[in-house]
């Protein structure tokens, strides 16, 4: 074992103003309980404990190369573990050591935005979130913000009133958050030891590698271990099926998965990289995305998952595979100092069964860059900023000379795995770009996909929503769809 990798049993983190230090630590104890039965903190609410209704939302500030940042997350399907160096804040600690009302706080009460109150402090800690980046937010920002809050009292008018008005009532800038943000980041930094980190109880182990290298070696000499990212998904196993982690190898935290290289032909980006860390480069070089990205879950949601989790776990309904498999995207595998890369197509074998040898984990994804041709995607779901997809698709369709030279159509919840319709595509390709060969191309995907029904959607559903979306794509590529929008239709 190298000297970066020594040991470390404990893991270390600020929760409000206080330093916690950690030893009795198992893979799946969750920071909500953490905070409301270990430290009575109850003003952080249970929900549905899936990280869907927001009730849970606290603040983690990390450091980052470019410095502390603080996202909102889901305590439900946080695991303590993966804290070690944060700080945690929760909805007790908004007013400061005196105990006072927060601007935000202050402004919900003026707006009327809580009734019952039990949705509340979640709100109001994305809506802090909110205000500390964007001193008078538009209507677009709060409702991004509060895309992973759920309310059934109010409604969302006064609350979005409320978020517009915080400014009213104090400047982020006096906020002891930002006041104390310089002795926050010393005490963060000293606890960065380089260490690798590993702590049980009940016989349930958690494990933080110090980098990517000694990732490496954790997993070849725990080959059966569960790697957790950003636990957006692994959370609910917990959760939901009761399902014990361990051991469990947590890496949210290293740097060296977090790397986004932008190249001449490709974008690299490490299989750590969030959904909001990918956002910037996403709406810059594939504007196409930009939409489908705010469609993914909420922002707490997007603040904790990872590209390279939503690939490795495999679903065939994970957001980011149909859309990258229609950009021709690949992905690097390395076990130990070994390294093999594979199309992300490829990845996907059967339900439950990917291309990954046992201690083998995803390193980095490669995207390739875009310059002309028709690209688009789409996501179907029960309600707008839905964790989980009925159908999600990425359309990629290259013209030369007025001829389909090329066609990607990729598609996720139509099959076991994420896979592209073969037989949709035979049939485009070599054809007038043109929307009757959107259209027999659309006939040809019963030979591509026996969709299954289940709680989401049913078979039919899904098959009528996925023709459908051929004829949008014309619509939209053509220029269509604005003519239509123009004349009122």
């Amino acid at each position: 074992m190298t000297q970066a990798a020594r040991i470390r049993n404990e893991i270390h983190f600020y929760l409000n103003n206080r330093e916690i230090r950690l030893s009795d630590v198992g893979a799946d104890d969750t920071l909500l309980d953490f905070l409301r039965l270990d430290q009575r903190l109850t003003g952080t609410k249970e929900g549905c404990a899936e990280g869907d209704c927001g009730a849970c939302t606290v603040l983690v500030g990390r450091l980052t190369p470019a410095g502390l940042r603080y996202e909102t997350v889901n305590a439900c399907i946080r695991f303590l573990a993966s804290l070690d160096g944060c700080h945690v804040v929760s909805i007790e600690y908004l007013g400061g050591p005196q105990g006072r009302l927060s601007p935000v706080q202050q402004a919900m009460v003026e707006h009327h935005g809580s009734q019952c109150g039990f949705c509340t402090p979640g709100i109001v800690m994305s809506l802090y979130a909110l205000w500390m980046e964007h001193e008078r937010p538009t209507t677009k920002q709060v409702e991004t913000a509060l895309q992973g809050n759920l309310c059934r009292c109010t409604g969302y008018a006064p609350i979005i009133r409320a978020a517009q008005a915080v400014t009213d009532y104090g400047t982020p800038s006096a906020e002891h958050l930002a006041t104390e943000r310089d002795a926050v980041v010393a005490r963060l930094n000293a606890l960065q030891d380089g260490a690798r980190v590993e702590v049980s109880k009940d016989n349930s182990r958690a494990i933080l590698p110090a980098d990517v290298d000694d990732l490496a070696a954790v997993l070849a000499a725990e080959p059966e271990a569960t790697i957790v990212a950003g636990s957006t998904d692994v959370g609910l196993w917990v959760t939901k099926f009761l399902k014990r982690l361990s051991p469990a190898v947590f890496v949210g935290h290293l740097q060296g998965l977090k790397q986004i290289e932008v190249g001449d032909t490709a974008i690299t980006l490490g299989a750590g990289v969030t959904y909001t860390e990918a956002q910037d480069v996403i709406a810059r070089y594939y504007p196409h995305l930009s939409a489908y990205w705010d469609r993914i879950a909420g922002w707490q949601v997007r603040n904790m998952g990872t590209i390279g989790g939503n690939i490795a776990n495999g679903s065939p309904i994970g957001d980011t595979p149909p859309v990258l498999i229609a950009l021709g995207a690949s992905i690097t595998l390395r076990k130990g100092d070994t390294r093999r890369v594979l199309p992300l197509e490829e990845f996907f074998i059967a339900y439950g069964k990917q291309d990954r040898e046992v201690g083998e984990f995803v390193e980095s994804i490669s995207v390739p860059r875009i310059s002309d041709g028709h690209h688009a995607a789409y996501k179907i779901s029960k309600r707008r900023e839905e964790d989980i997809s009925s159908v999600a698709v990425g359309m990629s369709v290259q013209v030369t000379d007025g001829i389909v030279s090329k066609a990607v159509l990729a598609f996720g919840g139509m099959a076991a795995t994420p896979k592209r319709a073969s037989s949709a595509e035979s049939a485009l390709v070599g054809q007038p770009w043109s929307e009757a060969a959107m259209l027999a191309a659309a006939e040809k995907l019963p030979e591509d996909f026996q969709p299954l029904s289940d709680m989401r959607a049913t078979s039919e559903y899904r098959m009528k929503v996925a023709q459908n979306l051929f004829r949008r794509f014309w619509l939209e590529q053509s220029g269509a769809e604005a003519r239509l929008s123009a004349e009122g239709v």
